[in-house]
């Protein structure tokens, strides 16, 4: 098999970033352009300088289709904008790590559909995708940690989740919640009930669990916020998220482990842990961390994700392997930080 010709739009960013780190070294991979108009010329190890010695690859502003897959890293809303100003030829494969097209009411490109790519949810119908949506970061761990109980359709009430993540959720442009001085041994609440990605993720539940949630747009939040209580919290560290979750159930902590490792059985990158876990599992791998624990009639189960790899980056190769028939680990044999 030739080796699959990539362009990448919005590479100066820690997504795009990420996305260089993993596929320099991907042995299925040829990277023909890194696009960024803001640093166009420059060597991309000017930007990401742990990339020094690894590449020589320079960013360039010029953009064509003479590739197999375009990945776009670009901000929310820039997606859809930067495909209805430039041409992107029909044999070309699409993977938007934004959120422009993940909801089931923005899908539509063209004559086509994106597909929403979790592939522990959706890994058959992302083997014959075209267009790809790559779910966020926050949506990824949740899921993950739900979807066991969905495809059961044991979520019969409200479900309670705290997650933390990394400064490196908020994006490489600077602002006032990121700053290290404000970071550093700090922590603080946003978006409480009303983050944006409450809806893919009751989306993706109500896909197994049908009637999850009410299928309107306008009636699609305000059930997501009714059934799924989020608290998003800032942590004091770069990278990772760690999620704690509750349900009420009547299965037990045995029952329910037996339904995680079934369900994760033939997924490579989701991983059921029954020992605790912790943070730096994961950190710097495309993994996802599960551990369960019964209390009462409340089932806890704990998730440890990178939100730049399987949360972002790591997940979109693994889509693209799928995409092009390539074993789904494929160049994702990335480490832990440890200590």
């Amino acid at each position: 098999m030739e080796k699959i010709k990539v362009g990448i739009v919005g590479s100066a960013g820690y997504t795009g970033g990420e996305l260089l780190r993993i596929l320099v070294y991907h042995p299925k991979v040829e990277i023909v352009f890194a696009n960024s108009a803001s640093n166009a010329g420059k060597k991309v190890s000017a930007v990401h300088n742990d990339l020094l010695g690894d590449t020589e690859i320079s960013f360039t502003s010029d953009f064509h289709s003479q590739i197999d897959v375009l990945f776009l890293c670009v901000g929310h809303g820039d997606a859809c904008k930067f495909l209805a100003a430039n041409t992107v030829e029909p044999h070309v494969k699409i993977i938007d790590l934004s959120q422009d097209y993940r909801l089931r009411a923005n899908r539509e490109y063209k004559d086509a559909q994106f597909v929403y790519g979790l592939p522990e949810l959706n890994r058959e119908a992302i083997k014959s995708a075209h267009y790809l949506a790559n779910p966020g970061c926050f949506a990824t761990n949740i899921q993950l940690a739900l979807l066991p109980l969905a495809a059961r359709g044991e979520l019969k009430g409200q479900v309670h989740v705290t997650a933390t993540t990394g400064s490196t959720g908020a994006g490489q442009k600077p602002s006032p919640t990121s700053h290290f001085s404000w970071r550093s041994g700090n922590l603080s609440a946003y978006k409480s009930f009303e983050h944006q990605h409450l809806q893919e993720i009751s989306e993706s539940l109500d896909q197994l669990q049908t009637g999850f949630l009410v299928d309107s747009e306008n009636a699609l939040m305000e059930r997501a916020a009714e059934r799924i209580n989020f608290v998003p919290l800032r942590g004091a560290f770069p990278r990772g998220i760690f999620s704690s979750i509750y349900v009420d159930t009547d299965l037990t902590e045995d029952e329910a482990y037996q339904l995680y490792e079934g369900y994760y059985e033939t997924h490579p990158f989701a991983i059921v842990s029954r020992d605790n876990i912790d943070l730096k599992q994961v950190v710097n791998t495309n993994k996802s961390i599960m551990h369960i624990e019964k209390h009462g009639d409340k089932l806890l189960i704990l998730n440890a994700t990178d939100n730049l790899l399987k949360g972002a980056s790591g997940q979109a190769v693994q889509n693209m392997n799928l995409m092009f028939g390539i074993e789904e680990r494929t160049g994702l044999n990335l480490k832990p930080m440890g200590f």
